[in-house]
């Protein structure tokens, strides 16, 4: 597999040999929503809460009496059936929403999105990318140069604190490292550029 290589002004200047099996499989679209609704559940914290009708502050006292009265027969206002009535199954803080993905399957989908990427032509490989100075105008300047319109994902295969710094004021510019790129991020952002070591870094993980 060959990707395509670019320079600082988004022009192709040569090709990268890539994995077959990293960059040119077979999308699978099941299998790619499976890990994507997982990696997004795996992500929820258990931060909401219901009353259940043990919660409820009202009066325990039997509303009206039992018979006679042509209304429905009521025992406490609290009812789930009322309306300021606890819940009759509530969401719990603890409630857990994780859900288990097989490493293979994950290693496939992450490959299958790759693959898509270079078949619609959003990813591309750069030999480096890095700014002299913790400047968002200089970044801001990079991102105009390559061309490329959207929201662009930057996958780095080392840390540069000077271009971590200079992206966090870009909302449409995001840097990571090859370990901490995930399915939705991938999907999400309009274009994709690897440096050329990133490129192998993703072989050796997901290879």
């Amino acid at each position: 597999m060959e990707l395509r290589l670019i320079n600082e002004q988004g022009q192709k200047t040569a090709t990268v040999a890539a994995s077959d099996a990293l960059f040119a499989r077979e999308y699978n679209e099941a299998l790619v929503h499976q890990i994507v609704v997982a990696y997004q559940a795996n992500g929820r914290q258990g931060t909401r809460a219901q009353k259940a009708r043990g919660d409820i502050n009202k009066s325990h006292k039997k509303p009206w009496r039992q018979k006679g009265t042509g209304r429905a027969r009521a025992g406490q206002a609290n009812s789930p059936l009322w309306r300021g009535g606890g819940k009759i199954f509530p969401s719990m803080p603890d409630e857990n929403f994780s859900q288990k993905v097989n490493r293979k399957m994950y290693r496939a989908g992450m490959a299958a999105i790759l693959s898509q990427l270079v078949r619609d032509e959003r990813l591309n490989v750069i030999e480096a990318m890095a700014v002299d100075t913790p400047k968002t105008k200089r970044l801001n300047g990079k991102m105009k140069d390559l061309g490329l319109s959207g929201k662009i994902l930057l996958v780095v295969d080392q840390f540069d604190e000077n271009l971590y710094l200079a992206s966090r004021n870009l909302s449409d510019v995001l840097v990571l490292m090859p370990h901490e790129v995930d399915p939705v991020s991938l999907l999400r952002f309009n274009h994709v550029v690897m440096t050329k070591a990133a490129v192998a870094q993703f072989e050796e993980m997901l290879g």
